[in-house]
């Protein structure tokens, strides 16, 4: 097996949980200075680029600022920070379930993203736990969707990242969901449900392929219903982006407060933190790749809209 080669060390440290980035000199290449690769490569003008080596915001592997005719060095790393982008404040808390010297574990609040994607970095659950517990190196083990809350697994040693992501790969993790969506005596629970799901990048919904053969295996149980209502376990065999979701609408059970199945809504204002989506990561369960020790993790949040549906609704 090829080994992954390692790379050099940032020399910029992190800043508000952000990795700085990378940007690797080639080999060869005509360039006299450092500041002129920038100028040439760099996706900005180049009177941005000659600000930020003004300010700068260019460091080598020594740390040492780049300056205007640094020698272009082959081979070399220059690291700087990207401008991020300025976001509305997730207002809920991240509660700690589990800590020790490999792992975390947290319950994530709705709409607080797992990791750095798009308009949302910062905002995140792992920026936000590395500025909290003073954990550079922590990296996820696996992903929950923005507007889903529930238990993440996160990793604190980098070269045993990989061991607790093969849990996931590998299904050897055991995870229950709670949904609230509507009641349906018509609708025959528990049943498994087996459908080809499609996600495409750049589209938000993904969709199911009918007569292809499954990719996707999730078990709906109904745990309890009144006024028009069910409370749902939900027990998912794979991992398909939006499974779950998209399960429930197949047999017409929408989770509430979902905003793409089966209709795609509008956008809202980032800062709307209104009807979340009733959808919970209510258990993990699994045995420790490192250590051997049996885990079972298990969510103290509540879904709103079983709890207090009008206080959910308005």
């Amino acid at each position: 097996m090829r080994r992954k080669r390692r790379l050099p060390p940032a020399s910029l440290p992190q800043r508000d949980g952000i990795d700085p980035v990378r940007v690797a000199l080639p080999a060869d290449g005509p360039w006299p200075t450092v500041r002129a690769y920038l100028v040439e490569r760099l996706p900005v003008g180049p009177g941005v680029v000659d600000a930020m080596v003004r300010d700068g915001r260019f460091v080598g592997a020594d740390g040492e600022p780049v300056a205007p005719d640094t020698p272009y060095l082959p081979g070399a790393s220059v690291w700087f920070h990207r401008d991020l982008p300025a976001e509305v404040p997730v207002p809920f808390a991240l509660d700690v379930v589990h800590r020790d010297e490999h792992i975390v574990v947290v319950d994530k609040p709705h709409f607080l993203a797992t990791m750095p994607r798009g308009s949302h970095v910062t905002q995140t659950a792992l920026a936000r736990l590395r500025t909290e517990l003073g954990i550079p190196t922590l990296g996820a083990a696996h992903r929950l969707d923005r507007l889903t809350a529930g238990l993440l697994l996160f990793t604190v040693r980098p070269e045993e990242r990989g061991a607790y992501q093969t849990l996931f790969r590998d299904r050897l993790v055991h995870k229950e969901y709670e949904a609230v969506a509507p009641y349906d005596p018509d609708v025959p629970l528990p049943r498994t449900v087996r459908s080809h799901i499609v996600k495409e990048r750049g589209i938000i919904a993904a969709y199911e392929v009918a007569g292809a053969e499954p990719n996707s295996e999730s078990r709906v149980e109904l745990v309890e219903h009144r006024t028009g209502l069910g409370r749902y376990r939900l027990t998912p065999y794979t991992g398909r982006t939006h499974q779950l979701r998209v399960h429930m609408s197949a047999l017409g059970l929408p989770i509430l407060g979902d905003p793409v199945y089966p209709v795609v809504a509008g956008p809202v204002p980032p800062d709307d933190f209104r009807r979340p989506l009733q959808l919970l990561a209510r258990v993990l369960e699994f045995t420790d790749p490192v250590t051997g020790a049996a885990h079972r993790f298990t969510s103290e949040r509540t879904l709103e809209a079983w709890e207090a549906y009008d206080t959910w609704a308005r």
